[in-house]
This record gives C-alpha cells, sequence and structure tokens, in this order.
C-alpha cells in the first residue's frame, strides 16, 4: 500500500504531494508577493527581518555559504545579501521553477550579484555534506512530503557548527485568537486569492497547511531528531508564527 501524507485537509499518496504542490506554486508565483502582502497586512515584511537578525550573517571574514532552500521569490535572500553588506554567498534553492524564474529577475533589476540558482527538492540536496554556514527555509517546509528528510538533508549540507533557521506559520493554541484566525483564515484569504490570482483553491490549500502542520514543541523535537542542538523557537505576533533555530555542533 502506498504511503500515505497530507496535502491541506486531504490525505494523498506520498508521491502524489510534491506534483501537487509545484502546479500550486507554478500558478501562485507572479502574484505571491501581492499576496503574501494581502494575507498579512504587510506583517511577513518584519517576520523575515527578524529571521534574519537573528541570524546576524558576517560582513567581513571568511567566505560566508548560505542555502536558502525553498527560496522562492529571494526576500529572505536579497535581506541576508543586505544585511551581510553583499558579504554572503547565497544559494538560492527551490523546488519550483516559475519561483526562481521570478527570483532572478528580481535580483537582476536590483542589482544583486552574489546569488546563484539551484531548483532542487529539499528531501534530496544536490550539494555536497558540510558545504554551507547557514541553512535558512521561509514559509516553505510546511510543503515538503517528508519532514524527517528535509530536515536530515539540512543538517547534512551544514557545516560543523553551521544554524538551522525555519520561520512557518504554526497552530495558533491561545483559544480566542485561535478562533479569530481560523475565521480570518478559511473566510478572507482563500477570496484573496480568487480575486487577485483568479486562484482560489491553490489559497484554500496554503490555509489546510498550516493547519496541519506540527505545532512549535513537536518540530522543534523534529529538528532536535535529525541532529541539531540548542533547538529553540520564537512566536511573533500571538504565536500566529514561529521562528525555529537549530544548531549543528
Amino acid at each position: 500500500m502506498s504511503e500515505k501524507t497530507q496535502f491541506g485537509y486531504q490525505e494523498v499518496p506520498m508521491e502524489e504531494k510534491q506534483g501537487r504542490v509545484d502546479d500550486v506554486f507554478h500558478s501562485v508565483a507572479r502574484r505571491y508577493d501581492i499576496m503574501n502582502d494581502l494575507m498579512s497586512g504587510g506583517l511577513h515584511r518584519l517576520w523575515k527581518n527578524a529571521m534574519v537578525s537573528w541570524l546576524a550573517p558576517p560582513h567581513s571574514g571568511r567566505p560566508y555559504r548560505v542555502l536558502d532552500m525553498a527560496g522562492g521569490t529571494g526576500d529572505i535572500a536579497f535581506r541576508i545579501s543586505d544585511r551581510s553588506r553583499g558579504h554572503a554567498e547565497i544559494t538560492v534553492a527551490d523546488i519550483n521553477g516559475s519561483m526562481l524564474e521570478v527570483c532572478r529577475e528580481r535580483a537582476e533589476k536590483h542589482g544583486y550579484t552574489n546569488l546563484s540558482y539551484a531548483e532542487a527538492n529539499a528531501e534530496e540536496l544536490p550539494f555536497e555534506d558540510k558545504s554551507f554556514d547557514a541553512y535558512t527555509i521561509a514559509f516553505g517546509i510546511r510543503n515538503v512530503p517528508r519532514l524527517d528528510r528535509a530536515l536530515s538533508e539540512a543538517y547534512r549540507v551544514l557545516k560543523p557548527g553551521g544554524r538551522f533557521l525555519c520561520l512557518e506559520f504554526t497552530p495558533v493554541s491561545t483559544p480566542v485568537i485561535a478562533q479569530l484566525y481560523e475565521a480570518y483564515s478559511f473566510r478572507v484569504i482563500p477570496m484573496i486569492g480568487q480575486v487577485v490570482t483568479g486562484d482560489r483553491e491553490s489559497y484554500q490549500y496554503l490555509v489546510e497547511s498550516i493547519r496541519v502542520f506540527p505545532n512549535k514543541e513537536r518540530f522543534a523535537g523534529m529538528i532536535s531528531d535529525a541532529g541539531f542542538e540548542r533547538v529553540s523557537y520564537r512566536d511573533y505576533t500571538t504565536g500566529v508564527v514561529a521562528l525555529h533555530s537549530g544548531w549543528k555542533l
């Protein structure tokens, strides 16, 4: 019997999920940044700033290599480049070619020359062991079919002393906030998706995918199980988003 996984609220064969996720992001790539602003009220910008501030990439010294997985349209990579004053060498990796193309176009427009690109699966990274000083992933890991494999690969490609940072929506634990967030997510976000992109179903999936993602404590445990140490997390915006950190020591 084929192994099953969640695609939003649907249970699908493991081998089908990635193709379905790819279809979602091919559909929304050109309007992805606009939708992020509309869905979060612009807060995603502050969350991403907080992520890169916690990473604190150096702006001098030996080369500092970063893998920005599920790098999408480049928001995290550009922030790391700015924060490091162009010192960081950043590989933007994404399984979706449409998203990478948007990133390339934005990078060329704004003059980022310290970026390279790789169309890559988080579960099977095409990079050598101990290649990177940091691995970042923002709002992408919940779309990976096998979280344990993605975390294991992140650990493998990091150098000793390397840092793992993951920014992700998370199930809200405070009852009142959870009810308000639930109503907004399921009633408003798919409607915005329909109006802005003509694609309600993709945004319905994105909302559902948040609900089935592990809570903060369970995800922290998974990061530890992959071998990372000093695992911790920070909450943002009443727990709507969590930023997890781990070190390869």
